[in-house]
């Protein structure tokens, strides 16, 4: 399991996509393995059902798709790293499936293009990059700088690609079912894009955006499981493990977990003030009617803010935009004093050279794992286990307590402990034209802008209505 960086490395290459059907097969084939079992540390799986809903309406999609009378783009939802597995399994078994079921005559390969974060080739292998590249995968650098690259690859792709793409447009994983990160507008622009680019060509075919949804649920509720999970983060954080008693079990989980998170939130806003200087307040300044949660999450945001400052601060980034945001700015720029554009020749420079790049490739990593910590959380509310106290969401909670306790001892990719058998819920949403849009704001440069705004709040709105 890969731990932090000690040394240089050398610059990151582009990882141009090579679809091979033959590939793309075997991989299919051994699907259900991969989602029932745990293949990668970092992979939980346990997955042994998938349901899909209104898949009739994508079988649809590919048809016209075949048929050369549309473009589609998959706007695929991210909780977790289970998703793009899931997203396989849709287009590779249950479409079909569906559209055979229906009468829809489709041409053998349903699948489609997909962007991945090229981070995840970082820490999870460079093994992953050329397995994500002979299935269809365009690696996107995210951050303040665009990826000029990327970003014309998956546009070559979606105007001219014999498949659509998919893309998530959360831009990461945040690990709650029940939550959508703010959409970053990517998806939006890439959809205009294409309309753009047909027109050019002068071609007819409509764009589409499908908005898909997915969530998670255990088979059955694993309470004992979690019971394990809070018991070991008591006694890591240094607390008194508490034994749970017959009675309203849910209320005593939300209580260890409220004491737990308090604890930590406390040692943590004194590890910054001691030791990064901060200026965090003893107390927060919230509405008198305010619950102890919601002062709670105060303390935490104003915590996120601070880890954030701390490396902003290392790396000279302007703290700008939500959380999101600024851990996206922050990877880039941490990336640029590890992956040395500026050193191609990495092993060429002298020692001296060399151990100065050594050295700032080090730091650089250990100040981005306070970025890391902070990506963690960034979608914690202080309602979200009290408007459902589902198995689901206590687990979920807990689980991004253990990733940051793992981050936190040196683990760079933590592997999460597996709490019971899972089953996937897929819905496919109402498909939304990107040409009708186009067309309404063609040549005004703000209502341009504005569409771009508007379709990227529509897709938000899609996603939240599904997973309600």
């Amino acid at each position: 399991m890969p731990r932090s960086i000690q040394s240089t490395q050398p610059p990151l290459k582009f990882i141009p996509q090579r679809l091979n059907p033959l590939v793309l097969q075997i991989f299919r084939w051994l699907l259900p393995i991969a989602l029932r079992f745990r293949t990668r540390p970092w992979l939980p799986a346990g997955i042994v059902k998938i349901e899909a809903k209104n898949v009739e309406v994508l079988a649809e999609l590919y048809q016209q798709f075949q048929a050369g009378k549309i473009r589609f783009l998959l706007a695929f939802r991210h909780p977790e790293v289970e998703d793009p597995l899931c997203m396989l399994y849709l287009l590779s078994r249950i479409v079909p499936q569906v559209a055979r079921q229906k009468g829809i005559t489709l041409k053998p390969l349903v699948h489609s293009y997909f962007l991945y974060d090229r981070g995840m080739t970082v820490w999870a292998g460079k093994w992953l990059g050329w397995l994500f590249s002979l299935l269809g995968g365009v690696p996107v650098r995210r951050g303040r700088r665009l990826d000029r690259q990327a970003i014309q690859n998956a546009r070559e792709l979606f105007a001219n690609g014999e498949l659509p793409i998919a893309v998530a447009p959360e831009g990461g994983t945040n690990g709650h079912s029940g939550i959508v990160s703010p959409l970053e507008p990517g998806v939006a622009q890439m959809g205009f894009w294409c309309v753009e680019d047909l027109e050019k060509a002068n071609r007819s075919e409509t764009v589409i955006v499908v908005p898909i949804a997915i969530q998670y649920r255990y088979v059955e509720p694993p309470w004992s499981k979690i019971d394990w999970l809070l018991s070991k983060l008591e006694a890591d954080s240094g607390l008194k493990v508490l034994e749970i008693d017959s009675g309203n079990s849910e209320e005593i989980y939300y209580q260890r977990l409220c004491r737990l998170a308090e604890y930590l939130i406390t040692e943590m806003e004194e590890f910054y003030r001691r030791f990064y200087h901060q200026d965090i307040p003893k107390s927060i300044s919230t509405d008198e009617s305010a619950s102890a949660n919601q002062v709670l999450i105060a303390r935490l945001h104003c915590l996120l803010d601070k880890a954030l400052q701390v490396t902003e601060q290392y790396f000279g980034v302007q703290a700008q935009g939500n959380f999101i945001d600024r851990c996206r700015r922050l990877e880039e720029a941490g990336w640029s004093y590890i992956y040395r554009d500026d050193l191609p020749d990495i092993n060429a420079l002298p020692p001296f050279k060399r151990g100065l790049a050594d050295w700032i490739a080090e730091e650089a990593d250990l100040r981005m794992r306070h970025m890391r910590i902070v990506e963690s959380f960034v979608a914690v509310t202080a309602t979200y286990i009290q408007e459902q106290p589902t198995a689901e969401r206590f687990a979920e909670t807990a689980l991004l307590v253990f990733d940051m306790l793992s981050r936190i001892q040196d683990t760079t990719l933590p592997g999460r402990p597996r709490l019971g058998l899972r089953q996937t819920q897929i819905t496919v949403g109402e498909p939304i034209s990107v040409t009708e849009r186009f067309r309404n704001c063609q040549g005004d440069r703000q209502a341009s802008r504005q569409a771009v705004s508007d379709l990227t709040q529509d897709l938000q709105i899609a996603l939240e209505k599904m997973i309600r």
